[in-house]
């Protein structure tokens, strides 16, 4: 089994229910698995302030996770059309990574969501990307040949999935969003499988 990383910061619920989604996607691709990990909460002064292990939910993500997977999915809620502080906090710490080429030549895909329709979801899928190019990762978007893309009237986008929670923060994902979420977790594990076999 190849495992793919899908690492997600999520505050109320929402990235985590659409890491949940592209996980399943992933293990719909025979010869794939998910890896699922998180990253803590930071104080104001960017210091990780929870405990090592979390109280519930996948581990906390580890640099040896990046080195073993074939593939990674990124998710972080949007913060004025960027991707959250406890992930850019611990992207910000992948120095050792970035020299030693642990994420070259592995494809990745990224995932939002926000409060409101227009809150920023597109703008921080793509500023998601830009420290994965540094890391010569190649990105994956989701087709419009996917129906559900030309459907929704909710999340998603074609530079990944999305959800639109409400300003009350519900973690519920439509159809169209669990849809797109999990074709892009079974595009990232064809991907990455094709790739892996080629190395």
């Amino acid at each position: 089994m190849q495992e793919i990383l899908v690492l997600y910061y999520s505050h109320r619920g929402s990235v985590r229910a659409l890491a949940e989604q592209i996980a399943i996607g992933i293990h719909q691709v025979p010869g794939a698995a998910a890896r699922v990990r998180t990253v803590p909460r930071v104080s104001t002064v960017c210091e990780a302030v929870e405990d090592e292990v979390p109280a519930d939910g996948p581990p906390y993500v580890e640099a040896s996770d990046l080195a073993d997977c074939v593939g990674l999915a990124l998710g972080s809620p949007t913060r004025f059309g960027n991707m959250a502080a406890p992930m850019k906090y611990f992207i910000d710490g992948l120095a050792g990574v970035w020299v030693n080429g642990a994420l070259t030549g592995k494809p990745a895909c990224v995932f939002s969501s926000s409060a409101s329709l227009h809150g920023g979801q597109e703008s921080t899928l793509l500023t998601m990307m830009v420290p994965l190019l540094h890391h010569g990762m190649l990105l994956l978007g989701i087709p419009f040949s996917e129906s559900a893309l030309n459907t929704t009237r909710s999340g998603g986008t074609p530079y990944g999935a999305t959800h639109v929670a409400g300003a009350d923060g519900v973690a519920v994902l439509t159809a169209e969003e669990i849809e797109l979420a999990r074709a892009q977790g079974r595009r990232l594990a064809e991907v990455a499988l094709r790739l892996a076999g080629e190395r």
